[in-house]
C-alpha cells in the first residue's frame, strides 16, 4: 500500500510517519495543500491512501477576518482538492475533523450523525471541510478532541507550568477528553488495515470524560505537585476578558461506539498521559 502523508510536520503528522513508516511524508514546503494546482499536479499515481493531517489550527485567530480567507483555504478548498485527487487515481482520503464542528450543547457523547452546528469560523470551516472528504468515494472523517502530540499543546504547557511553580487557572467547564496522536494515528491505521465501511468515525482516547482542569490537576499531580495547585474558573469568566476568542463547545465528549465496533479500543487517557509523560 502507497501512503502519501500531507502535513507531515504538525502534530499528527509527525505520529503518522511513525504509524506509516514506509509513507511519503509532504510537510507545506513539499506540498502546499491549499494551491490547488499544485495538488493536481502532484503525482498521485500509484498512491492508494491519502492522510490529510494539514490543518488550520488556531481556533482564536481564525475569527480574524483578515484570516478568514487562509482557514477556508487550508481547512475547506484543500480538503476538495485532496478529495477530487484521491478520486482521480482511486485512493482512500482520510481526512482528520474535530469535535468543533458541533455547538456542544448536546447531552451525552456526541455520535456520528448529529447535525453539526459549529459555534466558531473554525468549527465552521471543519463543517465544511467535512463535506468535501465526504466527495471522495473512498474516505474516512476522522473527528477527534484535543490533540496532544509532539509540539506545543495543553498538557506540555501544565507540565512547564507544574515544573516552573506556577498555579494556573483552568476553565472546568469544558467537558472531553483528551486525544494523544499515537493513539489517534493507531486508530487511522485499524481503520485502514481492518477494511471498516467508509464514512465517518469519531477517535479520541477513551476512559471517563474529564474537564481541562482535571486533566491539568492530572498532569500536575503526575509532576509530583498537588492537583490543590490547579485553580478552577468557568468558560464564561475566563474569556469574559477576551472577545475575540472564537466561542468554544462545552461538551466535546464524542461516542466512541462506533470505532469500537470495528475493533480498535482506545486506551484510557489517564494510561496515555502517564506514558506520554514518563
Amino acid at each position: 500500500m502507497t501512503t502519501v502523508i500531507v502535513g507531515a510536520n504538525g502534530q499528527l503528522g509527525r505520529a503518522l510517519q511513525k504509524a506509516f513508516p514506509d509513507a511519503v511524508a509532504l510537510g507545506r514546503a513539499e506540498l502546499d495543500v491549499t494551491d490547488a494546482a499544485a495538488v493536481q499536479a502532484y503525482a498521485w499515481d500509484g498512491v492508494d491512501v491519502i492522510l490529510n493531517a494539514a490543518a488550520w489550527t488556531a481556533v482564536d485567530a481564525a475569527e480574524d477576518p483578515a484570516n478568514h480567507d487562509a482557514v477556508r483555504a487550508a481547512n475547506v478548498d484543500a480538503v476538495g482538492s485532496l478529495a477530487r485527487a484521491a478520486d482521480a487515481v482511486g485512493a482512500t482520503l482520510v481526512h482528520v475533523s474535530s469535535e468543533y464542528v458541533f455547538d456542544g450543547r448536546h447531552e451525552g457523547p456526541i455520535s456520528e450523525d448529529l447535525e453539526p452546528s459549529p459555534l466558531s469560523v473554525y468549527g465552521q470551516s471543519k463543517a465544511d471541510g467535512d463535506v468535501e472528504a465526504a466527495r471522495a468515494a473512498e474516505h474516512y472523517v476522522v473527528r477527534t478532541t484535543w490533540v496532544v502530540g509532539e509540539g506545543g499543546n495543553f498538557v506540555r504547557t501544565m507540565a512547564s507550568l507544574a515544573d516552573r511553580g506556577i498555579s494556573p487557572t483552568v476553565v472546568d467547564d469544558q467537558i472531553g477528553r483528551p486525544t494523544f496522536t499515537v493513539d489517534l494515528a493507531a486508530g487511522i491505521a485499524h481503520l485502514l488495515s481492518s477494511g471498516a465501511p467508509f464514512g465517518t468515525y469519531n477517535l479520541t482516547n477513551g476512559g471517563e470524560p474529564a474537564s481541562w482542569a482535571e486533566v491539568a490537576a492530572a498532569v500536575f499531580a503526575a509532576r509530583g505537585r498537588s492537583a490543590d495547585d490547579v485553580g478552577r474558573t468557568s468558560t464564561e469568566e475566563y474569556f469574559a476578558d477576551k472577545p475575540q476568542a472564537a466561542v468554544r463547545p462545552l461538551n466535546s465528549v464524542l461516542d466512541l461506539a462506533k470505532i469500537e465496533a470495528t475493533g480498535f479500543t482506545p486506551r484510557d487517557w489517564r494510561e496515555a498521559l502517564a506514558d506520554y509523560l514518563g
